[in-house]
């Protein structure tokens, strides 16, 4: 199930590796004892995730696979064969992705929330569904003759369509497109119950039924429609013009990517062969791209806001965010920093704190200057709006918004020039260099300067879903390497010396390197030698080598991976040291900590980045060491409840077999929950 790494030591590709935490995704939908709400949002996410994958992924393999030239022979083959592999990944998914929709909707209808389609409604429902169309969704369903389109080349590609076959009398035939208004609309409809039991209507079946409105006057006697899905290469084309600005480059950009070329088409598999040939023809597929006949229904990414009906008791429970009891009061947090460092680990603690250190920072008159990178941002930044206070008070305001962050670019640009037109001092990062750090710096006219390093985005919707850390301190350690990397970003071609942080692309490679060499010395010297990391992916062969050489020396290595996960474990006299684990629950795990046993001085890090080419050599990153004591502990407890969750953690040795893992403990633990009560 591995792949060969340019040192013959195994190493799996990172899109497949991808693909099986994406199937670990899928087994927690297939999991009967899991409720069937909470499923269905799990066949949701894998929808969406997948969707997201054929846009960036699997378009970048096609378009190797069709390089020109007798020297790209080599690269067109690995890319042909890794294309087919992943898709016959694809398909093996895709039969227990349809089966485990069958077996939530039929859970489902046991508890009594039935999905039902046009030809099964009682008369209350008919009258219902034919006065929510006339009210609320005629309005946004816009045929186009087919015959008129001249190609999908302006449509998006996150939207559900149908192709409709409409009949006249004298036996004539039309083929019309219909955009499903699923954003205007919701995807769900729900009816009046039938029978003591909740009934939901896809949005797709109330357009089926309404076609004979929608065309009225035209002749036709027959109407027939058949839902398909398209994906988009999302690859974007960035204008070199010396003379054009980067938020018009990004905003051309953008523009480019809405126009790009079909990969990846799914259909319903009852679609009549002539219709199904017309599409195509419009799609302009290449020979490398999937034509996959499905079901009725597409873009199952909709389950994740499938209405929950009253029933709170077919889910997960909510787990509130806890208050904590230092920061509660209405004491400055600005002060509280600087007596001692402190943390918030979201979403079991509020992101509230982040935005009122802002908040209170933007009218202090303690305050002098704040600098921030942004890489993503909420729909209703607060933390924007704080920023934007800070600089309408004085206060001098840098803010580094990345452009590049995908899919986000044109929400960035958005916020970009609603801060510059409030005096901030928006910078657009570096050229060829991403910047994906997550630190503030609060530059303080009295006592000790602040900053904020964090592992998530400063982004109030994903702390609500995505576990991650963010450190505030006072630590002149810290502070100064912080207030050095905006210098850094701000003066890429001045020489930088961070003397605590480690900062890519600088030099964080050679000292994770170095740390694990370390662990390696005391190893090999008869002392106590571990390594226990939490992290998103691990696909950088330079460290995963490294890993091996440490498990060779005896090392003891346990690592929880959410995604991609390139290493082989559990090989006799290779990796027989290193266990590996991603845990799929409720929240998406997203920090990222380092733990070094460093010859029982606890060495403990945190920041943003993974363990991926791109992530050490190519991005502006940052790892913060933690000092405190109090939130080192934390962290190890994160890592700890982690590596004994026995409930919804998976195996990760490279293999795709994904079973859970078993630690011996007869006991339930689940560490999301654990860490959730402990917090209480």
């Amino acid at each position: 199930m591995s792949d060969a790494s340019s040192n013959s030591l195994p190493y799996v590709n990172r899109d497949v590796s991808w693909m099986f935490f994406n199937h670990r995704i899928l087994q927690e939908a297939q999991r009967p004892e899991i409720p069937p709400l909470s499923r269905l949002s799990f066949l949701g996410i894998y929808s969406n995730n997948l969707d997201e994958f054929f846009r960036v992924r699997m378009a970048t393999i096609s378009r190797v696979a069709l390089l020109p030239g007798k020297n790209m022979r080599r690269q067109r083959e690995h890319a042909r064969e890794l294309f087919t592999r992943i898709s016959d990944m694809d398909s093996s998914y895709s039969r227990e992705y349809e089966q485990a929709i069958a077996d939530v909707t039929a859970e489902l209808a046991r508890c009594g929330i039935r999905i039902v389609d046009e030809k099964s409604l009682n008369e209350e429902q008919l009258h219902f569904v034919k006065c929510c169309f006339r009210e609320k969704i005629s309005g946004f369903t816009s045929p186009v003759w087919l015959k008129a389109l001249h190609e999908f080349s302006r449509e998006s590609d996150d939207q559900i369509y149908l192709a409709v076959a409409l009949e006249r009398i004298d036996g004539s035939s039309e083929f019309a497109v219909i955009e499903l208004p699923a954003r205007s609309c919701g995807r769900f409809i729900v009816l009046p119950d039938a029978d003591g039991q909740k009934c939901v209507m896809y949005l797709d079946d109330v357009i089926r039924l309404a076609l004979p409105l929608i065309f009225a006057g035209m002749g036709f006697v027959d109407f027939k429609a058949y839902s398909f899905k398209f994906t988009k290469d999302a690859e974007m084309e960035i204008d070199n013009d010396l003379h054009v600005g980067p938020v018009e480059k990004v905003a051309k950009a953008v523009s480019s990517r809405k126009k790009g070329a079909a990969l990846r088409v799914i259909y319903d598999q009852e679609m009549p062969e002539p219709l199904l040939n017309a599409l195509i023809s419009k799609l302009k597929l290449d020979k490398l791209d999937t034509v996959k006949p499905s079901g009725r229904y597409h873009n199952h990414k909709d389950f994740m806001s499938f209405p929950s009906l009253g029933r709170d008791d077919l889910k997960y429970p909510v787990w509130r965010p806890v208050v904590k009891p230092e920061l509660k009061g209405t004491d400055s947090l600005l002060k509280l920093v600087q007596e001692k460092d402190r943390f918030v680990h979201v979403p079991y603690h509020t992101f509230d704190y982040v935005v009122r250190l802002l908040q209170e920072a933007a009218v202090s008159p303690d305050v002098k200057a704040i600098k921030i990178t942004l890489y993503r941002l909420a729909r209703d930044s607060r933390i924007v709006e704080a920023l934007v206070c800070a600089a309408r008070n004085g206060k001098k305001v840098t803010a580094v918004v990345e452009l590049l962050a995908r899919f986000d670019e044109s929400s960035n640009i958005k916020w970009a020039r609603k801060m510059q037109d409030a005096g901030v001092n928006v910078v657009f990062g570096l050229e060829g260099l991403k910047v994906h750090s997550k630190i503030i710096h609060i530059d303080m006219t009295r006592g000790h300067d602040i900053a904020v390093v964090g592992s998530g985005n400063f982004h109030e919707g994903n702390a609500k879903v995505y576990t991650d850390y963010f450190m505030m301190t006072a630590n002149p350690k810290i502070t100064k390497d912080v207030q050095a990397v905006f210098d850094f970003i701000r003066k890429p071609y001045k020489p930088a010396k961070f003397r605590h942080l480690l900062v890519s692309p600088n030099h964080m490679r050679d000292v994770f390197m170095r740390l694990i060499d370390d662990e390696i010395d005391n190893a090999r010297n008869g002392r106590e030698a571990f390594i226990r990391i939490k992290i998103n992916h691990v696909t950088d062969e330079e460290l995963i080598n490294k890993l091996y050489e440490a498990s060779r020396a005896g090392v003891k290595i346990d690592m929880l991976i959410r995604g991609n996960d390139s290493m082989v474990t559990g090989v006799d006299g290779l990796s027989d040291n290193i266990h590996a684990a991603g845990i799929i629950d409720v929240y998406l795990e997203h920090s990222r900590i380092f733990h070094f046993c460093a010859n029982g001085r606890d060495k403990v890090f945190m920041g943003s980045a993974d363990w991926m080419p791109r992530n050490l050599d190519t991005r502006v990153e940052v790892i913060a060491p933690v000092f405190d004591s109090d939130i080192k502990a934390d962290m190890i407890r994160t890592i700890d409840y982690g590596l004994a969750d026995n409930t919804h953690s998976h195996v990760a040795d490279g293999t795709g077999s994904n079973r859970l893992v078993e630690t011996g403990n007869p006991e339930p633990f689940r560490s999301q929950q654990k860490l959730h009560d402990s917090y209480k």
